[in-house]
């Protein structure tokens, strides 16, 4: 049975998920790929957190470049992208108050280590399935870097937006323990 949570997400809730939990996603997320990735860390370094364009405090952001939405739609295909290209940048982020992370694929021992410390999750999201993903926005506008097309940030509005915890604020992987219990079985 998928556990309800909603977002902003305090460390507190994001460290009672465990890796492996099933998970419906309610309430405010941003998203942010790579290119706005480099300008928020860029803006820390230069002016500090304050002048963010978005709250990092208890944010759950989404790795994701829709696509371009047809006429009635609220967004286009929303799938999650390759979530490595973050890797540089999110420690920071975490660090900052960042809570929860939306994505696909493997996250880097850096990233790891900042969520152990801070109390942060990284959550995957289904490949491939950008469509039905999109159903569960009901509400997006970009709120920074617009110049970015596709990768610019944007506030969405969630609801029931499944996700499944992949790296929990232990450290637990699930890529690992996965790939163990597989091998212990053959």
């Amino acid at each position: 049975m998928a556990i309800k949570i909603t977002a902003p997400l305090s460390r507190e809730e994001a460290r009672k998920l465990k890796v492996g939990d099933s998970c419906l996603l309610s309430g405010v997320i941003y998203t942010a790929r790579d290119a706005a990735h480099k300008r928020l860390v860029e803006l820390i370094e230069e002016a500090g957190e304050k002048l963010l364009p978005i709250d990092i405090e208890n944010a759950v952001i989404y790795y994701v470049g829709p696509t371009p939405n047809k006429p009635g739609e609220i967004i286009g295909s929303a799938g999650p992208t390759t979530s490595y290209r973050m890797d540089a940048y999110a420690p920071k982020l975490i660090a900052l108050g960042q809570t929860g992370m939306i994505g696909k694929g493997r996250r880097g021992f850096q990233v790891v280590q900042a969520m152990k410390e801070y109390g942060a999750v990284y959550f995957g999201a289904i490949g491939g399935c950008g469509a039905l993903l999109s159903s569960c926005i009901k509400k997006s506008e970009v709120v920074a870097y617009d110049d970015l097309g596709a990768e610019a940030i944007r506030r969405l509005e969630v609801e029931d937006f499944p996700v499944t915890v992949i790296i929990d604020s232990e450290g637990n992987d699930l890529y690992e323990l996965g790939r163990n219990k597989y091998l212990e079985q053959r």
